[in-house]
């Protein structure tokens, strides 16, 4: 049976929840449940040493602001943001060493795994689907204009 390229990125986003988790044995690593589990505890043991604290993240994308929103969530984090705030703003309340130490890196990591996806599958379907020459545009001299 074959694995589809969106299975194959599944399982790397699970991988990576797993890193992070801190998982020591390889069928730790391969268990995504157990990975959550871990961060979880982990999140627990961290809330009761260190007070949770107020973040505003700001992303460019809305790819990026969806992938957090999931994973906070994922962690039982309840995302949120202010009336008149961007909605690339994402505000939640956190203890900082979990951001620092788990939340933030894991997310950039899943966040270029699935940059990365999503620019092949983009570039693919423009060069099938629009035209097979999906290079970047000329950067051109700015004309000189003449001023009196």
């Amino acid at each position: 049976m074959q694995i589809s390229e969106e299975q194959r990125l599944i399982e790397k986003l699970h991988r990576i929840e797993a890193l992070y988790a801190g998982a020591a044995t390889p069928g730790e690593r391969d268990a995504a449940d157990s990975a959550r589990n871990r961060i979880l505890e982990r999140l627990k043991n961290l809330q009761e040493r260190d007070r949770s604290i107020e973040f505003k993240f700001t992303f460019a994308d809305m790819w990026s602001r969806r992938l957090f929103v999931a994973v906070l969530r994922r962690y039982g984090i309840n995302p949120y943001r202010y009336r008149g705030q961007r909605y690339t703003t994402v505000m939640a309340n956190l203890p900082k060493s979990f951001v620092e130490e788990v939340l933030w890196p894991e997310f950039e990591k899943l966040n270029g795994t699935l940059r990365s996806y999503l620019h092949e599958i983009t570039s693919r379907v423009i060069r099938e689907g629009i035209h097979r020459d999906d290079s970047e545009a000329e950067v051109r001299q700015e004309k000189q204009s003449i001023t009196f």
